[in-house]
This record gives C-alpha cells, structure tokens and sequence, in this order.
C-alpha cells in the first residue's frame, strides 16, 4: 500500500505563519505597554483638573470647588485607575474612540492624525536618508580600512553621535538663517502653512523638511555607520570570500554579492528601534524648530497630565516599536536563507 505523501509548506506559507505569530506576540506586548504607559501617566502627584488650578491659582485666579468637581465627574477622573483605564483601553478597541483631550477639550483622534502623519512622513524620509547614506560610506570606510578615509569617517561618527540633536538643530538653523537667509522653523512658509496641497505647497514643503531630516537622522545615521563598518569587516575575513577571490570574481562583484549582504542583516534587524526612536527622539527637536508633529503635543500633554492624549501617544509609538520590528525580521528572513522561520 502506498503511504499518502505530504508536501512541504512553501516559503509563503512559512512566511504567513511567521508574521501571524508575530502578530498574536504583539497583543499582549500592547496590553502590556498600554498598562505601564497609563500608569507612568499617572504616577506624578494630582491630575489635569489639579494642574489647572494650581496654574490659575499661580496668575491670581481660582476655580469653585462645584465647577471642580463637576469636571471631575465628568472626565472620569474621581473613578480609580483601573476603571480609568479599562474605559479607556475597551472604547480604543471597539470604537476607535481614543478619549477627549482635557487641555484642548477635543477628542483625541482630531487633535493627533493630522500631526501623526506630518511624525510618520518625516520618520520614513529620515529612515531613507539614513540608510542611503550609512550603507555606502560604511562600505568605503571597511573596504579603506586604517586609511584618511576610515579615520576621517570614524571621526565624524563619534563626533555627531556626541553632538545633541537640538543643539544641532539650533547651530544649523542660525547658521542657514544668518550667512545664506534661508527661511528655517516649521515644515513649511507661513503663506503655506494653512493653504490647501499644491504642486507649490509640496515644492515649499520639500524646500524646508531637508533640514528637520538632517537635524533628526545625524546621530542614526552615525550609529548605523559604525555597525556597518564593523559587520563588513567581519565578514571581508571569512574563509568563503577568500575562496570566492581565488576562483576569480572581480572585486565589486565579490564585495557586493557576499560580504555586504551578509553585513547588512544586523543593519536590518535595527529597523526595530530606529523607526520608533526617529519618531520619540524628534520631540526636542519639533520644539526647537516648532515642527507640527506629535513631539510637541506628546510633551504639551505630559507636562498638562492629560492622560488620554499622553497615553494615547505613547501607545502609538509603542505600535511604531512593533510594527518596526515585524519589518526588520521579515526582512531578515527573507534576506538571509540561513535563517529557519521556524
């Protein structure tokens, strides 16, 4: 009797499962994060309505204790933190309803898409930036290892990974302002700022967002230079690339199709944190140069207690972190063959 023969599951299903394992792993990560994310919020002493009044007693004004406490009841804040939360958490998921803002009494989904997606665009151009330019000057500098070139490279590395990213920010944008009269601060001109999207307004857009990119993405992109650096040359001593030079593949050819694609599956699994750090780390940044991403908002917030806002910020960021890292490891899967999605 013959035995029913069974075939092997394709690279695309292995894959699918992958990713939908991935996906499962990632939910009670969010549970997680959200939990401590509301909690931190909540650690400082007081809440929003015990801000408020501390800032009016501060300028001479003051609040009735009946208004106090209608407000109060109103956002929720004389029920317990779990309760708190748990409201907030089951309308996120069954309604999309991520709360009302208490300082700018508006919902809290109106008052963030449209900086998320100011956050996410200049998160992607800084992630392309960086990797355009960390991939190349790494090779160049492992490739001339111990020459001008790789001591030119590791010094401008170290250096810009010492240098704050705001001190940067302000250095470049009295420097551009001052000795060439460029218009720095902001994603765009004022005539724009509030004008519907036009070939124009992008022109206007792209003409400003170069500056907030090499501002945010400097110190990634000299991080990503030394792990670059440091993987090729690893790998430039492995036995396989001596043997590969011996059958007689020219240089580029050789250096290209091994010992980068090798180098580079470190590089990828960054993908994790630096998508979500690009984002995070920009607040300052947003600050100085008064970018209308969520930096801004996620600092107004946390100085206001404004816990719906805050948390509902951070949990983004939070999704940005997993998101990141379900990339880099499909990547890698699908860049190295010895790597078993199993």
């Amino acid at each position: 009797m013959r035995r029913p023969t069974f075939s092997r599951p394709t690279l695309e299903a292995k894959l699918l499962t992958f990713i939908l394992k991935r996906m499962l792993f990632a939910i009670p990560t969010l549970i997680a994060v959200s939990i401590v994310a509301f909690i931190i919020i909540q650690l400082p002493p007081g809440d929003y309505l015990s801000t408020l009044m501390a800032d009016l007693a501060s300028q001479g004004g003051a609040v009735e204790e009946g208004t106090v406490a209608a407000l109060r009841e109103r956002f929720g804040l004389d029920q317990p933190i779990y309760v708190q939360y748990w409201k907030w958490v089951s309308n996120i998921v069954l309604y999309g309803d991520f709360g009302i803002s208490f300082e700018l009494n508006r919902p809290v989904t109106d008052v963030i898409w449209g900086r998320l997606g100011f956050s996410f665009l200049l998160a992607i151009l800084t992630l392309c930036f960086v990797w355009a330019v960390a991939v190349p000057i790494g090779i160049i500098s492992a490739v001339r290892q111990y020459s001008i070139t790789d001591y030119g490279v590791t010094f401008f590395a170290f250096f810009m990974l010492a240098v704050p990213d705001f001190l940067l920010a302000l250095v470049s944008m009295y420097v551009l302002s001052t000795y060439f009269g460029q218009s720095v601060g902001g994603l765009f001109s004022p005539q724009f700022a509030d004008a519907p999207w036009s070939l124009a307004r992008v022109g206007d857009f792209l003409a400003h967002v170069w500056l907030p990119v090499f501002v945010i993405g400097i110190g990634s992109l000299a991080a990503l230079v030394r792990i670059m650096r440091a993987n090729l040359l690893d790998e430039l001593h492995r036995p396989y690339v001596t043997t590969a030079r011996a059958k007689g593949m020219s240089e580029l050819e050789l250096l290209l199709r091994y010992p980068v694609r090798m180098a580079l599956n470190p590089l990828i699994s960054t993908l994790g944190w630096i998508l979500p750090a690009v984002v995070s780390g920009e607040i300052i940044v947003s600050v100085v140069m008064s970018l209308p991403t969520t930096g801004p908002l996620l600092l107004r917030a946390l100085l206001s207690q404004d816990m719906y806002l805050a948390g509902s910020l951070i949990l983004l960021i939070s999704v940005l972190t997993i998101i990141g890292t379900l990339i880099s490891d499909v990547l890698l899967a699908i860049a190295d063959p010895r790597i078993r999605l199993q």
